[in-house]
């Protein structure tokens, strides 16, 4: 018994030295940095090594049955890149507490929409590593919303942006729109953390990391995927895990600041937000945040087009004014919608218009206190197109200076035929496809064509509609 208790002392010893041994400190530069994400702090984090040591394992076992305990469709593997993420992450007490108050809120809305498309509920979290669940988020390159759609996906995925909408930031219809992409890239990847990795990065870099590894394995390909990927899986597989035991790191939910209840209509009128708080008796802020994707804070439905309303639930509300309000036909004859081009950093540095109407050009000069968005709305044009038009780099514009604009005639761009056709080559995907062609959705793609998945074979034809 004597030397039972002597062995195991020496290996409690052992433990801890290989504990302190095993530390390391890595600068914040050296993991993926990235503007409005949540991967590191700017300060210096103390991570974890990975070791087989067995007592270190006894620590780390309780992490990999947590996980096990959460785990349903998409496998929640534990490995030293998950722990570094669950170490950064479970300290993050304020920001999770945070998000725990916000999926009050949104998580109903994403649990709907995966639900519709019969995708892992799981799926969902990836939202806190993607936004913090902020639908005003814009990354550096312009990916927008709590989903974080580039443009071209976006529209891809049926996602409409033009002067008064941009629907990325609405968290309903960009829900449902990544409920769709994961549709698709499970159906060509065949596996849960390879279709996360490829909202990332794109379906067609982890077709080409598949090849270069020889492998479908996450783990197994990790090292030929872009660098954010790469950290972007093991931080969403600890996002799941601290959501789920935010009570084992002493980290507290902090209330909403939005209705948690509440109403929504279809308007097929012009409708002003601000006019609309005035009378709900609410803060403008408060009903913007229902309403993110509207930009001008006015909900342009039509007849044709009606909009999508969401209001406070609220009892004893001005009915009658609410009704003057939801049914003023002034802002229909003032407003004029214009669709949005890109807002895409890399495509706006490369395109170049093709052909302009000169007739239509007017300049205008700068004055004080000015900015792009005034100077957009002004015309009734996007400011997307006055950076494109004026070679502009950044927003920024001083007093004085003259921005040439087109308010007539848009810019013209090369006229598609009804159709053409496409020959589709190794690694492309439908995503893809649809963001080459102007109008083209995923769902018109697949429809055109009677494809009943999103998987494709090398050298097929495809038909794609511009209209």
């Amino acid at each position: 018994m004597i030397k039972k208790l002597l062995f195991t002392s020496v290996c409690a010893l052992t433990g801890l030295f290989s504990t302190s041994f095993a530390q390391q400190i890595l600068k914040a530069d050296s993991l993926y940095k990235v503007s409005n994400n949540i991967f590191v702090n700017n300060d210096t984090v103390t991570v974890p090594l990975a070791t087989e040591n067995p007592l270190l394992l006894s620590q780390n076992y309780i992490y990999k049955l947590r996980l096990d305990s959460i785990a349903k469709s998409v496998p929640l593997p534990h490995n030293e890149y998950v722990q570094q993420y669950i170490d950064i992450y479970s300290k993050r007490k304020d920001m999770f507490g945070k998000m725990m108050g916000l999926s009050n809120y949104y998580f109903p809305i994403f649990d709907k929409a995966l639900k519709d498309y019969n995708i892992p509920q799981e799926i969902k979290y990836l939202t806190i590593v993607e936004s913090q669940m902020n639908p005003h988020a814009v990354s550096r390159v312009g990916a927008t919303g709590i989903w974080q759609f580039m443009f071209g996906t976006g529209k891809a995925y049926g996602l409409k942006m033009d002067n008064f909408v941009d629907e990325r930031k609405d968290p309903v219809q960009a829900s449902y729109a990544a409920a769709a992409y994961f549709r698709d890239a499970f159906e060509e990847l065949g596996d849960w953390l390879l279709a996360i990795a490829a909202y990332n990065c794109g379906k067609g870099n982890v077709t080409r990391a598949i090849d270069k590894a020889g492998s479908r394995d996450f783990w197994l390909i990790r090292p030929y995927l872009p660098k954010e990927t790469r950290n972007y899986v093991p931080a969403f597989i600890a996002a799941v895990y601290v959501m789920n035991y935010s009570n084992k790191h002493q980290i507290t939910e902090q209330a909403c600041n939005l209705f948690l209840k509440t109403d929504t209509m279809q308007v097929n009128h012009f409708v002003s937000l601000s006019a609309l708080a005035k009378v709900l008796n609410v803060e403008d802020e408060s009903l913007f945040a229902l309403n993110p994707s509207y930009k001008k804070k006015i909900v342009n439905g039509t007849a044709d087009l009606p909009k999508r309303l969401v209001l406070p639930k609220m009892k004893g509300a001005d009915l009658a004014g609410l009704y003057d309000v939801l049914n003023n036909e002034d802002l229909d004859n003032k407003m004029q919608v214009i669709q949005a081009n890109t807002d895409d950093v890399r495509e706006l540095r490369k395109r170049k218009p093709s052909a302009i109407v000169a007739s239509s050009v007017v300049y205008h000069k700068v004055s004080s206190g000015q900015n792009l968005n005034a100077v957009a709305n002004k015309y009734g044009i996007e400011v997307q197109d006055l950076k494109v038009w004026n070679n502009l780099k950044t927003k920024t514009i001083v007093p004085g200076q003259k921005l040439k604009i087109y308010t007539n005639k848009r810019t013209v761009y090369k006229a598609p035929a009804s159709y053409l056709s496409y020959k589709v080559k190794r690694g492309d995907t439908l995503s893809e496809i649809a963001e080459k062609f102007d109008g083209a959705t995923v769902q018109n793609i697949k429809r055109d064509n009677r494809l009943a998945r999103a998987g494709l074979q090398v050298g097929m034809v495809l038909k794609i509609s511009k209209g």
